[in-house]
């Protein structure tokens, strides 16, 4: 069964192809060459005028996992409360998500497969998945339909690998321990949060800046972020070590992050949420925009990537690794609600509700600081669009932001409403760039694929997955990315004008690079001793995220 998809205009950064007219062929769930002249073609769509790019790919989106539960829990009345707002509002930055949608800031697994792919994405990965809670975070992503999955191994923070630092154990020793994570966890990539400071916030510190010692290890956090890049070097993982910077959505911050980028020592190294690891101390609010000096340090280390983490006004729910840094967020929560909770020896969280507002100064400034990073990185493959879900914004925005990176003059219409004092503080109109859908295929597709190391999603050429978006060309970039023609994934086609008109499962990528298997006899000791299970259990097989055949696992390679 071979199906054509005729004429479409091409935009597949991966293969430098900006618009060409060309046909794609589809067999058995692949693109493929043109077949020869006798063979059937089942199927034709002409595509005629239409926009085709590969399925999107999120690289940061907390889907699954404890945190993610507790926040589905902590704002029932939400939902109701969201759909009558809609209803009555007006203003289109009032409004964020698409224009259909029933979304709420915290989507049952359910839902956000559902509306992932309405949106035309058909991946999307999980950022921070506790080693200790990963078979509850696979197993919420297994009963999320339609899309691909993954996640982000947390590590630095946990008792045994602070030991292993405080020991002075070699680097072998510590790749070891990283490369056995991913495979006890089936994760395709490991995440650093506040390093060393989540365990620190246990001992009672309630900061922890990069060159500040842990008070009971005696580790800095600086030497948490090279032993565990360096690991992640050295063991051929695609995924750059992803960080969560100390001293989040605290003023002054830049110069932590300034420094993190130092202390990769030339390492590839992605920054996540960058926009809350932005902010001066200028002005008389004690809170600026420090935008230009993250942009242009990007800009200059080509060993650095980054995904922004914009905010966008509205309710949501944040949810974070970072106990330490949400403990002290408490007392801004809306409503007045928050969790902050402990996890065995490994890690800790943060939950409480949000409500960014465009007349409050931070708000303003948050959302002028993620737009004008955006606007000043200069290379799109190094920079990716996130909402930091749901944290800045549900990830049912997307569109929203989309349309303020492409339209300069939405854009400028949008800043004019804001609060007064945060405008004179951002340059956010000096700032020309309009970015085109050329730069939107490499943020959302051919870059995140390449940055994850899936080489197979991401890209229309041959031998590509045949995940596949089609839009029809809008002036209101909004409108079109809100709600694609047709969406086909693994060459089935699963939307069509935005409704889903077939129910599919997507697989759990993973990374499994060779280790010393010698590293479990340690390890068993140390969960004998410490942990309330068994190594043996703490393992997750294969079998348990395709048992139910509803997903499959696929092993990337460098």
């Amino acid at each position: 069964m071979i199906t054509l998809l005729k004429n479409g205009k091409l935009y597949d950064p991966a293969h430098n192809k900006n618009g060409v007219v060309e046909d794609i062929y589809i067999y058995q769930g692949r693109i493929v060459p043109k077949p020869l002249d006798h063979a059937k073609i089942t199927q034709t769509y002409d595509l005629t005028g239409k926009v085709v790019m590969a399925g999107a790919i999120d690289m940061h989106s907390h889907i699954g996992g404890g945190k993610v539960n507790i926040a589905r829990m902590m704002l029932p009345e939400y939902q109701q409360k969201q759909m009558q707002e809609i209803k009555t509002l007006s203003e289109p930055e009032a409004h964020i998500c698409t224009p259909y949608c029933s979304h709420h800031a915290t989507p049952t697994a359910t839902d956000t497969g559902f509306r992932y792919i309405e949106m035309g994405y058909t991946a999307a990965f999980e950022p921070a998945i506790s080693p200790i809670n990963a078979r509850q975070a696979h197993l919420e992503m297994g009963d999320t339909p339609m899309i691909d999955k993954g996640g982000y191994a947390m590590l630095g923070n946990d008792d045994y690998f602070l030991r292993m630092l405080t020991a002075k154990k070699d680097q072998k020793a510590i790749n070891d321990y990283v490369a056995w994570t991913l495979h006890a966890t089936q994760a395709i990539g490991i995440k650093v949060v506040n390093p060393g400071g989540i365990s620190a916030f246990k001992f009672n510190q309630r900061r922890l800046n990069l060159d500040e010692n842990h008070q009971h290890y005696q580790v800095s956090p600086r030497e948490v972020l090279q032993s565990l890049s360096r690991a992640v070097h050295e063991l051929g993982i695609a995924k750059p070590l992803h960080v969560h910077c100390n001293n989040l959505g605290a003023a002054g911050n830049f110069e932590t992050t300034l420094n993190t980028m130092g202390a990769s020592n030339g390492l590839p190294m992605h920054l996540t949420h960058i926009q809350f690891h932005s902010y001066g101390t200028e002005g008389d609010k004690k809170f600026s925009s420090a935008a230009a000096q993250i942009s242009e340090a990007i800009n200059k280390n080509k060993n650095i990537t980054a995904d922004v983490g914009q905010i966008l006004f509205n309710q949501t729910v944040t949810a974070s690794g970072d106990s330490m840094m949400q403990h002290l967020n408490a007392k801004h929560a809306n409503p007045k609600k928050s969790v902050i909770m402990d996890m065995e020896c490994d890690a800790g969280c943060g939950v409480l509700p949000f409500k960014y507002r465009d007349q409050n100064y931070v708000n303003a400034l948050q959302w002028a600081i993620g737009l004008e990073i955006f606007l000043s990185v200069e290379d799109p493959w190094r920079i990716f669009l996130t909402t930091d879900h749901p944290n800045g914004a549900p990830f049912t925005s997307y569109p929203h932001l989309i349309r303020l990176l492409m339209d300069k003059s939405f854009r400028n219409e949008a800043f004019a409403k804001l609060n007064l004092d945060a405008q004179s503080m951002s340059n956010l109109t000096s700032l020309d760039r309009e970015y085109s859908l050329y730069d939107i295929a490499i943020m959302t597709r051919a870059g995140a694929s390449k940055l994850i190391g899936l080489n197979d999603r991401g890209h229309l050429g041959i031998g590509a997955n045949a995940d596949i978006t089609v839009y029809t060309d809008q002036e209101n970039r909004e409108a079109m990315f809100a709600k694609p023609d047709y969406v086909f994934k693994n060459g089935e086609l699963v939307v069509k004008n935005g409704t889903v008109v077939k129910v599919v499962w997507g697989a759990t990528h993973t990374a499994k690079p060779a280790f010393d298997i010698g590293v479990e006899k340690d390890l068993k000791d140390y969960f004998d001793r410490y942990q309330t299970i068994s190594l043996d259990n703490f393992k997750i097989s294969d079998a348990e995220i395709f048992d139910d055949g509803r997903g499959s696992v696929v092993v990337n390679k460098n």
